[in-house]
This record gives C-alpha cells, structure tokens and sequence, in this order.
C-alpha cells in the first residue's frame, strides 16, 4: 500500500492560516445547518403554536440522536487523525471502516425506537392532543429514517480528519440546503405536493440527511486518498472499537445530557404555560446561529489537535488552542450583543397565525436578554471541551457537562422557578455557566501539564 509522499497539511501549515483554512468551510456548513433550523421552525409555526410546540418538544430525541452520531464521530476523528499523525496507515483505515460501521449500528437502533415509541414519548409531557398529534407524526419519521444523519456524520468525519473540511461543508450543506428547499413545499403542499404540514418538515430533514449521507460516502470512497476503505475493514476491532469509545463515549454522554437538561426544563416552563416551552424551543433554534460557528470553529481544530498531538509538536497544539479561544470568544460576544439588543426582532420570526403575540414576546425577550449573558462564557468552554476531547481526556468533558446542566442548572432552575416565577427561571444558565467555566480552566491546566508540557520538556531535552 502506497503511503503519502508529504507531511499533511495539520503537521506544517501555519497555525492561525490552518485553523481558518480548516475551520471556515464547517463554520459556512454550520451555518447553513443553523439556517435551517431557524426556518425549518419559521414555516411550523406558521401552522399554530402546537405545531411549533410538537417540533420543539422533540428536540430531546433529536439531540440524543446527534449525540450519539458527534460522539462516535468525535471518537472517530480523534483517534483517526492521531494515527495519521504517527504515520500508522493501516490502522487509520482500519479507523475508518469500524466507525462507519459503529455508525449505521447506532442508526438501526434509532430507527426502531422512532417506529415503536413516538407517541408514547408525547403523551408522557402533554396531554394537548394536538401536541401530541403533530408531534407522533414528526418523531415517527425524524427517528424512523434517523439512519441518514449517522451516514452523513461518520463521512464528515472521515474528511475532517484529513483536513479535507471543504468536503465536510459539501456534505453537511447539501442536506441544509435539500432541506430548505423542501420545508416549505411539503408543510403548505406547493408545486402539486400534499400538504403533510409537520409531517412534511419531517420529510424534508430526512430527505436532506439521506441525500448528504450519499454525497459523504461518495466523497469518502473518492477523494480521500489517505484512507483507503474496503469492506474487510468492517470486520470489528475491539482496539479500534475501544479506541474511538475512549473518546466519544464521554461525548456520547455529554451531548446526551443535553437532552436530559431540555426534557426537565420542558417540564419545569410547562407548569407556567405552553408558551413557555414556546419560547424555550425558539432560544434553541436561536442561539443555533451563534453556536453553531464556535462548532465549526472546534471542528476544524479538533483534528488539528490530534495530529499535533501524534506528531509531537506541542508548541503547534498550544497555538492552535489559543486562536481557538479567541475566535470563540469572538463569535459569542456578537451573539451576546445582537440578543440584548434585538431579541423582539428574532421572535416575530415565530409568531404562530392566530396566536397572541404579545405574550410570546412578553416571556420571550427577558428570556433571551438574560440567557445570553452565558454567551461571554460560554465561547471559552466549548472550545476547552474540544481540547480535552482531542487529547484523549473526553471525560473530562463529560465531566463539566454533568456539573453545568445536571447538577448545577436543572437543580437552580427548579429553585428559582419556585421562588421568583417564570421570568427568574432563565438566570440559572449564567450562573450554571459560571461553574463550567471554572472547572474548563481548572481541567485545561490540567490537561496541558499531563499530555502536553511533557512533549515540551522531551523536545527541549534533544
């Protein structure tokens, strides 16, 4: 097997020049990801408040999904680009083959649970039975053809991890884009098509995350010449299969988490009102368009990270991890300042048709003036979470995770909401964040004196 005659890109480049080169095309394809859910929402809550209501109640299962998929895919792109960085070959591509494998595994088993337990997934948080109605449908094909997302990933995954991220915005922009294009038709029955209004955002998301899946595989097969996948490499490898847990089990978990957070906060705005969870629901697909480049900032710089880490080149980590720091902050101080001054403005997007508008905006603008003070934050942790992944310490991640939303923000969320009401309940996520992130500074320390000040001290030594 012929090897690369060239030290890839991540081990040579300049660092600030690498990190955007990689960076930019997942920061274009999160962005047309935030895009379509911002829209995808638009157009549900043109049906009714339920409508808007049944997709926002959803997102637990939906996040669980894209849990499972990131953190295989976390695990896959850690473990793939450091064996890059060793020159180790062979098991790079073994690398490959056992995570799409662990990918379409994970699929299968979302694909039965959307078939058998959507509605009864509803009927446990409302009894509205046009939630629950809209919602049954939505799940049932979100979670029955889920098999889409997971192709996708594992192949975005695939070329980032070559620092082929352009293809990774290839993959992930024509599902956005399928997706915006079909919401519309298929909610409101344009162009000759039925009207299946939720049903047909459902239909849209999954038509785009099977078409991406395909595109991903294509590209995977054929223009990813450092990896070379057959189908002998599906034979499992309990190394390889326990090498890209190590890492993406932690994020598993802590993505998971998230879900967890949501269904509890759900159940604490509900008892106030169904407006609530409204406006809770529209503050995701919101603040989707300010997390969602820090994403594809961690992204681009997740591999670069791992590689330098293979390489033995600590001064390249070190870098990479303070330019990252400061983009992220970057982007969350705008997100900060365009949700303290226009927050009125991003929630007439979501007026739901013969609803009042007037209470949405009464619960929704305090909300997102107060849960965007986390945002200053917000931009160091995620990024800090990137680093421990990438070296190898995902529990740690997993660990500020458990403290921010399980520990800290559901427990103050329930306090609050019992002492002050509905418009004090939103402050527990910058005090939650103020604990994330001094635990993130106490465990990068950490991380760097055990993985990456010892690399430091070995070249300084030769």
């Amino acid at each position: 097997m012929s090897q690369p005659a060239s030290e890839n890109k991540m081990g040579v480049m300049p660092e600030n020049r690498l990190l955007l080169n990689m960076a930019l095309p997942m920061i274009i394809s999160m962005l047309i990801q935030a895009c379509y859910n911002i829209v995808d929402s638009y157009f549900v809550a043109k049906l009714s408040e339920d409508a808007l209501n049944a997709v926002s109640l959803a997102f637990p299962v939906q996040n669980l999904m894209i849990a499972v998929a990131v953190g295989t895919g976390v695990g896959i792109n850690a473990l793939l680009s450091r064996s890059l960085g060793q020159k180790d070959f062979e098991r790079a591509n073994r690398t490959a083959m056992n995570g799409v494998l662990l990918e379409v595994l994970s699929g299968l088993v979302f694909t039965v649970l959307g078939l058998t337990c959507a509605r009864l997934f509803y009927t446990i948080q409302t009894d509205i039975p046009g939630i629950i109605s809209y919602g049954a449908d939505y799940l049932t094909i979100i979670a029955g053809c889920s098999m889409g997302i997971f192709l996708s990933v594992a192949c975005e995954r695939l070329v980032q991890a070559t620092g082929r991220t352009v293809y990774a915005m290839i993959i992930q922009g024509t599902g956005s884009v399928i997706n915006l294009i079909l919401d519309p038709i298929l909610i409101f029955g344009l162009f000759g098509f039925p009207r299946l209004e939720v049903a047909g955002a459902a239909v849209a998301t999954v038509a785009g995350q099977i078409i991406g899946g395909l595109v991903g595989l294509y590209l995977s097969l054929t223009h990813n010449p450092e990896i070379h996948m057959s189908v002998a490499g599906l034979r499992p490898s309990r190394e390889i299969v326990s090498g890209i847990y190590s890492v993406g089990l932690p994020s598993i978990i802590m993505q998971s988490i998230g879900s967890v957070m949501v269904f509890g906060m759900n159940q604490i705005l509900i008892a106030f009102t169904s407006t609530a969870t409204a406006v809770f629901g529209i503050y995701f697909k919101l603040q989707s368009f300010i997390f969602m480049p820090v994403f594809g900032l961690n992204n681009g710089m997740v591999p670069i990270v791992a590689y330098n880490y293979g390489a033995r080149k600590p001064e390249r980590i070190m870098k990479t991890v303070k330019l990252a720091i400061a983009y992220a902050v970057g982007i969350m101080v705008v997100g900060f300042a365009l949700f303290q001054l226009f927050p009125d403005v991003f929630l007439s997007l979501f007026e739901a048709e013969g609803e009042d508008a007037g209470n949405l905006l009464a619960i929704g603008v305090p909300a997102l003036r107060i849960i965007s003070t986390s945002f200053l934050m917000a931009g160091f942790c995620i990024v800090c979470g990137s680093v421990f992944q990438a070296l190898g310490h995902g529990v740690l991640s997993l660990a500020v995770s458990v403290i921010r939303q399980l520990i800290v923000l559901l427990p103050a969320a329930f306090v609050l909401a019992r002492l002050g009401g509905l418009n004090v309940v939103w402050w527990s996520f910058p005090f939650a964040e103020l604990f994330s992130t001094t635990f993130s500074a106490l465990f990068l320390y950490h991380v760097y004196k055990k993985e990456v000040a010892p690399i430091r001290e070995t070249e300084q030594d030769r």
